[in-house]
């Protein structure tokens, strides 16, 4: 990208790529000719830039972690929310903050939906990511792929259900032997709790949790209890529900009958709760604002300004 711009005519010092850990994070946190810094991350490294660069003097954008929910009403649309909930829980392997990774099931729609759930993450097309049809590709790296599957095993051990296990999923090459990179096959719990780890920890990987909920209240209770609130969706053909769900709710992006509520440009982005440190979204109008130095100039020319002392402050005349 960098290359791309300057072939451009970008200027040099406009854009650049810095390579390098915590040293040169540290060193852009504490550099004073660096006045302003968005971050996207988990939350204990986006607590730590906003901590350190605010210290500093900086403006500082920190995107943390998410949990996001999928509210499900008995009235949805059944076949609507499979298709959502599918895409947007395993798309991009669930690797992407605005995934959906818990499905929060009100009332009788559990025993409904979460074995459709089961027959699609099932027969998920997991190729190499480069085919056309290819529905999920492999997990980045091979210690994000071991981080999904130890978790995996946590939620077994803490007594969820584990409808589809991804663990150990092999994808056939053209020669029939199985094809390199690291694979994680889409994986569903049913009847997981507030209190499991696989609830309240950020996965980030192709796993999605059910939560078994009696009503709307409680549904509504359980997303905003959670520590994160980066999005949220509801799925419902109640527009009286919907409205008091999007009004009520803890969450900085919610969707209605949406299941990633990612907004366009002109939209700010950002969460609320732990998933956002910082006074600023990223996105939209706040977005220039984040990087733009407010100045207000008031002026009066020498025809318009009356004789005479004044004594209180300017006012428009």
């Amino acid at each position: 990208m960098a290359e791309l711009l300057k072939q451009a005519g970008l200027p040099d010092g406009v854009f650049s790529v810095v390579q390098g850990d915590k040293v040169a994070v540290d060193a852009l946190l504490t550099h004073p000719d660096v006045k302003a810094l968005s971050f996207v991350g988990s939350t204990p490294i986006a607590h730590y830039i906003y901590e350190t660069g605010a210290h500093h003097g900086k403006r500082v954008q920190a995107l943390g972690g998410a949990k996001n929910h999928m509210v499900v009403m008995p009235d949805a649309d059944l076949g609507q929310a499979v298709d959502a909930l599918i895409g947007s829980a395993y798309g991009s392997a669930g690797e992407r903050c605005m995934a959906i990774s818990v499905a929060v099931l009100v009332g009788d729609v559990a025993d409904r939906i979460v074995p459709l759930l089961a027959a699609r993450a099932r027969a998920l097309k997991v190729k190499n990511g480069m085919e056309l049809d290819a529905e999920m590709g492999p997990i980045v790296t091979r210690e994000a792929r071991d981080r999904i599957e130890k978790y995996i095993g946590i939620g077994v051990e803490e007594g969820a259900t584990l409808v589809v296990d991804g663990r150990g999923f092999k994808v056939p090459g053209p020669d029939g032997k199985p094809l390199a990179g690291f694979f994680t096959g889409g994986t569903l719990f049913d009847h997981v709790t507030p209190q499991m780890r696989i609830y309240r920890e950020e996965i980030f990987g192709p796993v999605l949790a059910c939560v078994r909920v009696p009503d709307f209240a409680a549904a509504l209770q359980l997303v905003n209890d959670h520590e994160y609130g980066n999005g949220v969706a509801c799925f419902t053909s109640d527009g009286g529900l919907a409205r008091e769900f999007a009004r009520r709710v803890q969450v900085g992006m919610v969707g209605i009958n949406v299941p990633i509520p990612v907004p366009m440009a002109w939209h700010g982005f950002g969460g609320w709760k732990k998933s956002l440190f910082g006074d600023m979204h990223a996105y939209g109008e706040e977005g220039v604002r984040f990087y733009t130095k407010q100045k207000s100039v008031m002026q009066r020319w020498p025809d318009s300004i009356g004789k005479g002392a004044e004594f209180v402050m300017p006012t428009a005349k």
